[in-house]
């Protein structure tokens, strides 16, 4: 089964490269296609119609992330693992909305990348439990939050994002500075914040992600 399987793996530095591809090679998968930046893997994916692409997310030219909306823009039918060092929440933020099929983690065992590539070929989703417990844990109840916000309160908490004092939002949206400030009261409670000053700040700075979804 392993020998029907097309897979490309890119990653810019060259010692995981070739670990990964002699791994791979070792386990009878014989079908491997390697690029060391994104431009080159997304060319390759796009020629070559590889069955599943693993990729680094910060490589020279294209992310991994930048390779996957493109790809999926072309509806290609590869599916997509990608294999990171990352573990804060906008990377597996960004990774989730894209509807990817694995998310595994550089300092596990290659096993895991051997169970994933299983699932996958059973149409199969696969997840590190990290990037799991994080979704979970970290960004799932963040979301529910920002769900209890009002259009107007979002709106405020988008432009808090883009660096606007209340002086600034009050002016852009028309409305008093009191209302302002009332609105940012009901945003902090609607969020279960702590009554500290920067804390609104504070909360949006590393939620800027999510923030992008509403």
């Amino acid at each position: 089964m392993n020998h029907s399987i097309k897979i490309l793996i890119a990653d810019d530095h060259p010692i995981l490269l070739k670990g990964l591809q002699d791994e791979l090679k070792n386990h009878n998968y014989d079908n491997i296609l390697c690029a060391s930046n994104g431009a080159e893997a997304l060319d390759m994916i796009v020629s070559n119609r590889p069955d599943i692409a693993i990729l680094d997310i910060e490589m020279p030219l294209l992310s991994g992330f930048e390779i996957i909306k493109k790809c999926q823009e072309q509806e290609l039918p590869t599916k997509f693992i990608v294999l990171t060092s990352h573990k804060e929440k906008r990377y597996i933020f960004n990774a989730k909305s894209l509807n990817i099929s694995g998310y595994l983690l550089k300092d596990e065992p290659f096993s895991e990348i051997q169970t994933c590539i299983s699932k996958l070929s059973e149409d199969k989703t696969y997840f590190s439990s990290t990037f799991n417990s994080v979704f979970e844990n970290e960004i799932s109840p963040e979301i529910e939050k920002i769900k209890l916000l009002s259009p107007s309160e979002r709106t405020i908490v988008r432009m808090i994002a883009d660096g606007k004092q209340s002086k600034e939002i009050s002016e852009s949206l028309l409305i008093s500075l009191r209302t302002v400030q009332k609105h940012r009261a009901n945003i902090i409670q609607k969020l279960n914040l702590s009554s500290d000053h920067d804390a609104l700040s504070v909360w949006v700075n590393s939620n800027k992600t999510l923030l992008s979804s509403i």
